[in-house]
């Protein structure tokens, strides 16, 4: 599978992840996002680039518990809980961000 945007082509797995990390922008994050149907915040984009980092140092999506834990770490109590990450990701904060992050698939999630 695979969609275009300004003249490239980006191929995605069977879910519409993106294959090739590399190919990640914050245009195909927010292209992802509106098929997703989640307008981008600053809240947003603070767990989109939270989870890339994240990434970038374990070489691995987080699953929601180690999510929720992680974010409410490094940007407070009131931001590391599912309730918060669900009404940013109401397709799952995990799944859903991981997808608009341009990360695979997270482990755990079906």
């Amino acid at each position: 599978m695979s969609f275009e945007l300004n003249g490239a082509t980006y191929e995605t797995d069977e879910d519409g992840y993106l294959l090739n990390l590399d190919q990640w922008s914050k245009e195909v994050a927010d292209y992802l996002a509106a098929e997703e149907d989640v307008e981008m915040t600053e809240a947003h984009w603070e767990v989109i680039n939270f989870l890339r980092e994240y990434y970038e140092e374990y070489k691995i999506a987080p699953m929601i518990r180690i999510l929720t834990k992680a974010i409410g770490k490094k940007l407070g109590k009131e931001k590391g809980n599912t309730k918060y990450l669900y009404e940013l990701y109401p397709g799952g904060p995990a799944k859903q961000a991981c997808k608009i992050a341009g990360l695979p698939k997270p482990t755990g999630c079906v």
